[in-house]
């Protein structure tokens, strides 16, 4: 499968076939197997597919899902899981390309043992954007979506988002992260260093 994005995670093989399919597959024995890699797997992806294989990969994909992956680097697998496995959300991801972090974390941040994308799309779709966030934990509100907007860097480190999600619901820490015209990591670690403390 020549666009496929392979690469290895603990000495196992994991690849992705191309879009409109997006299965994410493991190698056992002699076969691709279909699996729900762990966020682990995902995140190794990220030393060994690089901009060349990125490319390769994306010119089978649609403009407006490419453009948007385009925007991430360390996080692009798992924003391709989203966007692949949750379509309907392309247009609130693109608004606030930061929830996609939450989105695809989602089953550490809800304490699942699984992924449940079809319980996001059903939510979504009753309830939009606000469903999502509050299913997720976070305050759903618009002020929650501006903050989100805020931060500089779509590729939000994972060790960020429980402490976020503490930080919008305290209201001195809500004040503090909207007075910041952008929310950079430092300015995260800060205040998430803040919090615990």
């Amino acid at each position: 499968m020549p666009i496929a994005l392979a690469w290895s995670h603990s000495g196992i093989a994991y690849r992705v076939t191309p879009w409109p399919e997006v299965q994410f597959e493991r190698l056992y024995g002699e076969e691709w197997v279909a699996i729900a890699p762990a966020e682990e797997a995902l995140a190794s992806s990220a030393q060994t597919c690089g901009p060349l294989a990125w490319r390769a990969y994306l010119e089978f994909v649609p403009a407006d899902v490419r453009e948007w992956l385009g925007g991430f680097s360390f996080k692009r697998m798992e924003a391709l899981q989203v966007v692949a496995r949750c379509p309907e959300l392309l247009p609130a991801l693109v608004d606030t390309p930061a929830l996609t972090a939450f989105v695809a974390a989602h089953g550490s941040l809800r304490g699942t043992a699984g992924p449940a994308w079809a319980e996001i799309s059903a939510i979504f779709e009753r309830r939009d954007v606000y469903g999502v966030l509050e299913w997720l934990g976070l305050p759903a509100s618009r002020q929650t979506l501006t903050i989100l907007r805020n931060i500089s860097d779509r590729d939000v480190a994972k060790r960020f988002l429980e402490p976020l999600r503490s930080m919008l619901w305290e209201p001195r820490s809500i004040f503090a992260l909207q007075r910041a015209p952008e929310i950079t990591d430092r300015f995260l670690a800060r205040a998430c260093h803040a919090l615990a403390a």
